[in-house]
């Protein structure tokens, strides 16, 4: 039988805690039943959701912490009051002591990079985290990074963020060598700033084996499926997710406005009921929950703080296949193979310059 994987949760994470944190990870345990949960957090709360679902009572371990961080905390607010008494942090550290394989949390993004960035450390090589999202688009799914960990970066940076994202893709996709393209204002070489067109150089004269490098890809190539891995920085990154989800809310409002505007289109959507049903399915942000908090000696999964259950189960099952594909081993092989990816950048730059 193969080995459980242990899923430490932040069960008082997100906008409401454990009454969407609780039946999220039960669903996810009815997709896969070989997951085995650690929950912190406050356990009278949490033990009342437990109640409600049986099998996931089962398969969980609880452990008591009344001290959660606050979505407004600022990160070192969120360190000082927070380190090894939050259920944030009993999370992460039970990756960091090998108790549990993933750490899924919905809470505060800032506090969970630092706290994650500090109790795991970074990988050699990697300055900053990112995270990563999956994206459906036209073609199927990409990976996209940095979705908001950090704000700006070197041309170095967004390096390490291809190589990255390219061993998510492929242990995601199944592909030996996915696409990467870099997220720019144009297409040609000589649009975007310094640091992004530097970038462009360095994984040109790198030609890694593992990933195809396809140069620049606009906006609206990342809808499109320009390629496997879109790669930007945290601030851009941000405004991108944000204003396509926010873009998917609002075509599902007009689509839903449109349909009970007459008789005759209420009359058209009872024909095509299945197509919308599928269409809303595509449009929703839940279906794509869950960023990848690459870089860390460790898996740590973010959670939207405002999603639903089936939102949240979607956010463990992207932890539980992380797991499942061996991350780690995979970036790890991708960055020290042939020496070191980043070092060959490095040369590389040095070439050119």
């Amino acid at each position: 039988m193969p080995q459980k994987v242990r899923i430490a949760l932040d069960a008082m994470g997100g906008d409401v805690g454990a009454s969407v944190i609780i039946p999220g990870a039960a669903r996810a345990l009815a997709r896969h039943p070989d997951i085995e949960f650690l929950l912190y957090g406050d356990s009278a709360l949490i033990e009342a959701e437990l109640a409600k679902h049986p099998a996931m009572k089962k398969a969980s371990r609880v452990t008591h912490t009344d001290v959660t961080v606050s979505m407004h905390d600022k990160p070192s607010q969120a360190l000082r009051r927070g380190r090894k008494k939050s259920s944030m942090w009993f999370a992460i550290d039970a990756v960091k002591e090998g108790k549990a394989d993933v750490a899924v949390s919905a809470g505060n993004t800032g506090a969970l990079m630092a706290m994650a960035r500090f109790h795991l450390h970074t990988m050699p090589g990697i300055d900053r985290p990112a995270i990563a999202g999956v994206w459906p688009t036209m073609r199927g799914d990409s990976v996209v990074l940095d979705l908001g960990a950090s704000i700006g970066g070197d041309h170095h940076h967004l390096v390490a963020l291809a190589v990255m994202g390219g061993a998510m893709a492929s242990v995601l996709f199944g592909k030996p060598r996915p696409t990467v393209g870099l997220l720019n204002i144009g297409t040609e070489e000589v649009k975007g700033g310094e640091e992004i067109r530097a970038a462009s150089e360095q994984l040109r004269a790198m030609n890694l084996p593992e990933l195809d490098y396809i140069g620049f890809v606009e906006g609206d190539g990342i809808g499109k499926g320009a390629a496997d891995v879109i790669v930007t920085e945290g601030f851009s990154g941000n405004i991108a997710l944000k204003a396509a989800e926010g873009t998917a809310r609002q075509m599902s409002e007009f689509l839903r406005s449109a349909m009970a505007s007459s008789w005759r289109s209420r009359i058209g959507y009872l024909f095509a009921r299945n197509a919308f049903t599928a269409l809303r399915h595509k449009l929703d942000p839940n279906k794509s929950n869950g960023g990848v908090l690459l870089g860390l000696k460790g898996v740590v999964v973010k959670s939207h703080g405002g999603t639903n259950a089936e939102g949240f189960a979607y956010a463990v099952d992207v932890g539980y296949e992380m797991v499942r594909c061996d991350l780690l081993t995979k970036i790890n092989q991708m960055l020290n193979r042939d020496g070191s990816a980043l070092a060959q950048a490095q040369t590389a730059q040095e070439a050119v310059s």
